[in-house]
């Protein structure tokens, strides 16, 4: 049940991709994949998302933040199927912002390549989660590179799903996602489905893995899952990765009682 991306606005570069040449790099006992050769129109560190259709993000354990309680920057590691290191996300949020407003918080996300370069910024504004408030809900606008939006995420008003559009730099609709109603599973995934704007097709998934009881119960380090396309256009890859973000803070980020939100307006 994928679609073709020639209907959803992707664009699909001409002839086929050129063969990743250089070996793994190895750092700090960390395996990062190789870096692709550049394209043309193709924002620089995007190009390593031109080479696969599936992203792993594994939210790194803080141990200040399980003894204490004390909320600390959100680290991220961003890895393809082999288990190779892509990019690095690491929050950036003052310790006022994170330890009052908790997983409402505004933030900057910044996402490294294995350059050390900055080639994703990930914004999100403070807003209300009320529906009472339909006209300020969630929103995240993604960067690539630093100072160049490229898409955004929108949180779109539904009564009991949550819902989302994911726009292109212009604030066009490009795709939506469509996730289920009750945002809470034991032993099982939950799925974030992505579909067509019409949403007739389904093109891709964000899943929210289940990492054990121990760890779903003690910490808020979670992991995701993200399928897409190859073809698909890697500005929108990119807001797709943001979205995530956006994601687990909404849904699975712990609040100040240990609680994690189970349904849209918690």
């Amino acid at each position: 049940g994928v679609a073709g991306p020639g209907s959803y606005g992707f664009q699909v570069p001409p002839g086929p991709l050129p063969p990743i040449q250089n070996q793994p790099i190895m750092k700090g006992g960390t395996i990062w994949m190789p870096v692709p050769p550049p394209l043309p129109n193709c924002p620089p560190g995007l190009e390593y998302l031109t080479q696969i259709d599936q992203i792993l993000i594994h939210q790194q354990i803080e141990l200040l933040e399980v003894l204490t309680g004390f909320e600390t920057n959100n680290k991220y590691e961003i890895k393809n199927v082999l288990g190779q290191r892509v990019y690095f996300a690491a929050e950036d949020t003052d310790c006022c912002t994170r330890n009052c407003c908790g997983p409402s918080r505004p933030f900057t996300l910044r996402i490294i390549d294995n350059l050390g370069h900055e080639v994703i910024t990930l914004h999100r504004p403070l807003r209300c989660s009320s529906c009472c408030f339909p006209c300020c809900l969630q929103e995240l606008e993604v960067q690539a590179p630093p100072g160049t939006p490229v898409g955004y995420v929108v949180q779109n008003w539904h009564a009991c799903l949550p819902k989302f559009t994911i726009q292109n730099e212009k604030r066009m609709d490009i795709l939506k996602i469509i996730g289920p109603c009750v945002v809470c599973s034991c032993c099982e995934d939950i799925n974030f489905e992505v579909k067509s704007v019409d949403e007739t097709a389904t093109v891709g998934r964000i899943s929210k893995q289940w990492t054990g009881f121990l760890k779903e119960a003690f910490t808020d380090a979670d992991n995701f899952g993200i399928t897409f396309p190859m073809d698909l256009d890697v500005k929108m890859k990119a807001v797709m990765i943001g979205a995530c973000f956006l994601i687990d803070f909404m849904f699975f980020e712990h609040a100040a009682d240990n609680k994690q939100r189970t349904g849209v307006w918690q």
